[in-house]
């Protein structure tokens, strides 16, 4: 997963499934992810943790633990095995139903903020000026505007192969719909390798989340797959199934 590896560098069940199928599509994908590079921003070997803070766990602790969890693998390992759940089970379905379709969350689903995040020291700044190890917050606007998140790679190919056997794709993200960002949102995912995707829905300013009406872009498929690092993401039931990715970074209500 070689933009993992850069990225350090800075700092609806079916009983018919086949089990024996789904396994082995797990167990390959975990194992195409390769170990990750060292990298300046990260520390030289995973920190030393220690448990027992009695009522409150110290929040020093607690980045230590994210720092580790994205800088030695095992984010990018269990990204990888989630994700292959969710191809395997797409790749089969897809023969089975007509129109079939999947929506796909775009910020720690198909887009990685892991050098904003890591940056910022896992903070939230929503505004202000974007310049990467300059010592530096790096403002959410800024950075959805640049345009360089990489890619979560796995999420790539899965919407490759849907693709290949004709299954429509649906980015929805809670990003704002403006005309900058609209954009800035849709030229990051084609640098990213995301082609021939249906529809990209965003944000009204105006609303905080999104209804049924969301979908109804998708009106006339079967959306056989919802995808998010957020169960928000996930919410409303529109969708045979749905996967949940790793994201301990940051909770959308």
């Amino acid at each position: 997963m070689p933009q993992f590896a850069r990225v350090c560098r800075l700092w609806g069940n079916r009983p018919q499934w086949p089990v024996a199928a789904l396994a082995a599509a797990v167990l390959a994908a975990v194992a195409l992810a390769p170990a990750p590079a060292r990298a300046a921003q990260c520390p030289a070997q995973p920190f030393a943790l220690s448990g027992g803070f009695g009522q409150s766990t110290n929040l020093g602790q607690i980045k230590r633990e994210l720092v580790n969890y994205g800088c030695f693998g095992d984010y990018q390992r269990d990204l990888a095995r989630e994700i292959g759940v969710a191809r395997a089970f797409i790749e089969a379905r897809a023969g089975e139903v007509v129109k079939p379709a999947i929506v796909l969350d775009i910020d720690e689903t198909s887009l990685s903020n892991w050098r904003q995040m890591l940056n910022n020291d896992f903070g939230y700044i929503p505004r202000g000026p974007c310049r990467l190890g300059a010592g530096i917050a790096c403002g959410q606007g800024a950075w959805e505007l640049s345009a360089t998140a990489d890619p979560i790679v796995p999420m790539v190919e899965l919407v490759a192969a849907a693709r290949a056997r004709g299954v429509a794709v649906f980015f929805l993200t809670g990003r704002p719909d403006g005309v900058a960002e609209r954009v800035a949102t849709v030229r990051n995912l084609r640098r990213a390798g995301y082609a021939g995707w249906a529809e990209l829905l965003m944000r009204n300013r105006s609303e905080r989340g999104f209804s049924a009406a969301a979908y109804k872009s998708a009106r006339g498929f079967a959306i056989i797959a919802n995808i998010g690092d957020q169960d928000s993401d996930l919410a409303g039931g529109h969708a045979e199934r749905t996967f949940k990715l790793s994201n301990p970074f940051y909770f959308v209500p």
